[in-house]
């Protein structure tokens, strides 16, 4: 038993775990006291924790394998291998990657959050709307009348967004007097 325990392969191991299991917790750590001082809510905390998890263990993983010595040639056939299948499926899905990052983003960049009241200038489809969640792949928006509406993150980053507040309406929804009727 004792051999077992001073092989190189099993301390190794045991400090990437260690290491790992510390890197986790500083970051859930830094997520709770970042989403306090951004004033963001708790389930958008839980994403991050949750895919910076799934990064850093499977880091870990990755580094165990080569700890112990596993072939490398092999690993890395295999590992080619299976991103060449993942990079197919996500390039013939590639707005599930883009709506992912733009969740980020949206997090840790821009100005308006969960229960803000906002505008989408959409020439289309227009939204007003509160923002009821943003979820990893979309944010989810209630109307005045009560529809919910399920907004892809990406789209919401490539539309002009006004933050309304208190205000029924955007600036652009306001027709001006002076302005010719028959333009629109």
């Amino acid at each position: 038993m004792m051999d077992l325990l001073s092989r190189t392969e099993v301390i190794f191991t045991i400090i990437i775990l260690v290491v790992a299991f510390t890197m986790h917790r500083f970051v859930i750590w830094s997520a709770a006291k970042l989403s306090k001082d951004l004033n963001r809510s708790k389930l958008r905390r839980q994403y991050i924790n949750r895919y910076v998890g799934y990064l850093l263990w499977t880091l870990a993983t990755i580094t165990i394998i080569f700890v112990w010595g596993i072939s490398k040639d092999w690993f890395w056939t295999t590992l080619s291998s299976t991103f060449a299948v993942i990079g197919v499926a996500l390039f013939a899905n590639w707005s599930i990657l883009s709506n992912l990052t733009s969740s980020f983003i949206l997090y840790f960049a821009f100005p308006f959050k969960i229960g803000d009241r906002i505008r989408i200038h959409d020439k289309d489809l227009p939204v007003t709307a509160v923002i009821e969640d943003i979820k990893g792949f979309y944010t989810v928006l209630k109307t005045n009348d009560g529809e919910i509406i399920t907004y892809p993150n990406n789209l919401l980053m490539q539309k002009g967004v006004s933050i309304l507040g208190n205000k029924k309406e955007s600036v652009f929804d306001i027709v001006h007097e002076d302005a010719d009727p028959t333009a629109r």
